[in-house]
């Protein structure tokens, strides 16, 4: 297996730098359909053999299961690997027959428990080592803050968490050099702008907001990331499966005006000989803030299909046709210009 040469940004203003294709490790926890453990390890060993050198997971895949398969591909093979995990739920032991198992398929005997707080954090910290099995995480997240997930009411008294004590546990983690660098991991790009009025961060993971099908995150919080020098890790980038001929969008069927959207992206693409998903793939990092692209596959195989992808070229002028035709937001960062 050939390592193949990856570009490298840098993560804001910290000394990491990541290939701009990383590897996500929810899908390899069994998110609606079952992966058996040594698949999603394979997957994670493949990942690094090809040169990709960010992998990032959370305490909620699979309730613990994500962190222990990427634990176990990563302990031998630690150095050069930038990885992330994520704060804001903490695992309680639960007979499964009484568990809530959301999507997850097969997923280890834990519920979860929301906790933004100073104290949720070094222990979601600690415990993510545990399951890790390994003495150092590069990035954390606080994960699924906001709106979309508690709701605004129940969003309230976590926000108070976070902004009471959550906050400045991350600072003092990131100060004290134990991590390196500190973020959020949302699908909603508004909590992030609320997120900036706490402090400086390094890092957002945002999921399904700034895609080639969806530039809703462009302005103010995109640009917000740049003034504040701040980097965008992008998740989600096919829109839960529209952009790879799948029919979800956002975790759901996908509505009629959503199809035809993709529909006449397609079509632009077809006259340019670019299969979809490449376009799809390759499209966020023409934004200065975006610095990797972070796709979930579920084998080896599904992550090969990914990479030929990656390797397709995309002409400039298939972005400048897409917004022409009112395909891309207005502002849209393309080369050579703007939509």
């Amino acid at each position: 297996m050939t390592a193949r040469t990856f570009e490298k940004r840098r993560i804001g203003r910290t000394d990491l730098e990541v290939t701009t294709l990383g590897l996500g490790g929810a899908s390899l926890a069994g998110i609606f359909s079952a992966v058996p453990a040594e698949q999603a390890r394979a997957t994670v060993a493949h990942a690094l053999d090809v040169g990709i050198n960010y992998v990032d997971t959370a305490p909620q895949y699979g309730l613990g299961r994500s962190e222990h398969l990427v634990g176990d591909a990563l302990r031998e093979r630690r150095e050069g690997v930038v990885l992330s995990s994520k704060v804001g739920r903490l695992l309680k032991p639960v007979d499964p027959a009484a568990q809530d198992k959301g999507n997850w398929v097969d997923p280890l005997p834990f519920n979860q428990l929301y906790d933004y707080s100073y104290d949720g954090v070094m222990r979601s910290f600690e415990d993510s080592q545990q399951r890790l099995g390994l003495n150092r995480i590069d990035i954390l997240y606080v994960h699924d803050i906001g709106v979309a997930t508690h709701g605004v009411e129940g969003n309230k008294p976590l926000w108070a968490q976070l902004a009471g004590g959550g906050y400045k546990a991350l600072r003092e983690l990131r100060d004290a050099g134990v991590i390196k660098a500190i973020g959020l991991g949302v699908n909603e790009w508004q909590v992030l702008m609320d997120a900036f009025a706490l402090g400086d961060w390094d890092v957002f993971l945002l999921a399904g907001r700034y895609t080639l099908l969806e530039q809703t995150s462009l302005d103010p919080f995109m640009t917000t990331c740049v003034e504040r020098g701040a980097s965008v890790v992008i998740g989600g980038p096919f829109n839960s499966g529209i952009l790879v001929g799948g029919d979800k969008f956002n975790y759901a069927k996908a509505p009629e005006e959503i199809v035809t959207k993709v529909r006449a992206i397609e079509a632009v693409c077809r006259e340019f000989g670019v299969p979809l998903p490449a376009a799809a793939l390759q499209f966020p990092l023409t934004h200065p803030a975006v610095c990797n692209v972070l796709p979930g596959p579920r084998s080896p195989q599904e992550l090969d299909g990914i990479l030929d992808w990656w390797d397709a070229k995309v002409p400039d002028e298939l972005w400048t046709a897409l917004a022409a035709k009112g395909l891309l937001a207005p502002g849209t960062p393309i080369p050579g210009g703007t939509a």
